[in-house]
């Protein structure tokens, strides 16, 4: 008999592991996964909660055949779920580009190390080109939430699950080593019931001989056929640029400098502009919740908010890589400066609020 999961409750919760009660709770019953440091802890709470609630649990003896378990389990319908951090992403990057070329969801959770290569075990930000511009081969696209609290680690699950299925894209969580192991206390929400899952009439279910079979597949031989698919998704991204990219913005109804920053790194930064304006510097912070598709309307909504904004600093845990998007958005209109620490390596407030003092007097007209 399977345990039943339980109704709405806060509890105390580290990061990893609100993202797979979470991920229970929206109805995943199959993961598939490898262990490495630090989302080590996803694939361990499902290993102990999943045969309870009547889900697969698979640990693959490496990260490819785990991202090529999710594709056979999303073609048969099933809302799947595999978590990895940054050197097991890349590994996993050729099945993301084929689940993408089959039109299939999966969830993917990336709890971000540092790098190049093997790296370190410290937290990172600098898979964000990785995710956003390189996710495998080909053209396509992953949506890419970013959390920054335990909270939006157990909310963003679900959400990635709804837009995963209603577009027929695999989806990331993109983390870090400090979101998965910190321990905040969060509400877990009710559990969706089967009935509440969507339909997926496409999905290989088999025919009962009643309809003729269903194929997922990626390979398209002939050239012309490959491009009217690849145009046909390419039009559903432009409904997901439109109507899914989310951002949050703190205390930048009148700020002069606005400094952009996702997941860890916004609440260090959060702290900052606080200060900052305890020290009379009229700053904020702008935060994108979606990386893909890129909030570029936030920024220029400050653009054209009546010309209070003077300068943009964004501060990272890379060597400078979301920079590229605010500036691409900004299109030399303003400055926009860059502050990233590496290695493993989390800004502190006091650093970032160096930054902010340091351009407050420099003023908005330096490039």
């Amino acid at each position: 008999m399977t345990e039943t999961l339980r109704r709405p409750e806060k509890v105390l919760m580290k990061g990893n592991e609100a993202l797979a009660e979470a991920a229970l709770r929206a109805g995943c019953r199959c993961f598939f996964g490898y262990p490495i440091t630090p989302q080590t802890e996803v694939a361990a709470y499902m290993a102990k909660r999943m045969p309870k609630v009547g889900g697969v649990y698979l640990q693959a003896e490496s990260e490819i055949a785990a991202i090529n378990m999710i594709y056979g389990a999303s073609a048969a319908g099933a809302r799947v779920l595999t978590s990895s951090s940054s050197p097991g992403i890349s590994l996993k990057s050729e099945g993301i580009s084929y689940l993408a070329g089959a039109d299939l969801p999966a969830v993917i959770i990336n709890v971000q190390r540092g790098g190049p290569g093997l790296g370190g075990i410290q937290p990172s930000q600098a898979d964000y080109w990785q995710a956003t511009r390189a996710m495998g081969h080909g053209d396509f696209q992953v949506i890419v939430f970013a959390p920054s609290t335990v909270q939006e680690m157990c909310d963003l699950v679900r959400d990635a699950f709804e837009v995963s299925d209603k577009y027929r894209v695999p989806t990331m969580i993109l983390a870090d080593g400090l979101l998965g192991q910190m321990m905040e206390p969060i509400v877990l929400p009710e559990a969706l019931d089967e009935d509440d899952l969507p339909e997926k009439p496409w999905a290989l279910t088999g025919t009962g001989g009643v309809r003729a079979p269903h194929v997922a597949n990626s390979l398209c031989l002939v050239a012309e056929d490959l491009e009217r698919i690849n145009r046909a998704r390419f039009a559903r991204y432009e409904d997901i640029k439109r109507d899914e990219a989310r951002a949050e913005q703190y205390r930048c109804d009148d700020a002069e400098l606005v400094v952009v920053a996702f997941g860890a790194c916004a609440r260090v930064v959060k702290s900052a502009v606080d200060a900052a304006r305890e020290a009379g510097i009229a700053a904020g912070l702008l935060r994108p919740v979606t990386l893909w598709p890129w909030p570029g309307a936030a920024i220029e909504g400050l653009l054209d908010g009546g010309g209070v904004v003077r300068r943009f600093l964004t501060v990272e845990m890379s060597m400078g890589q979301m920079v590229d998007d605010v500036r691409l958005t900004v299109n030399g209109r303003l400055p926009v400066d860059f502050f990233g620490r590496s290695g493993g390596i989390v800004p502190t407030p006091a650093e970032v609020l160096e930054q902010i003092e340091e351009l407050a007097v420099t003023g908005g007209d330096a490039a």
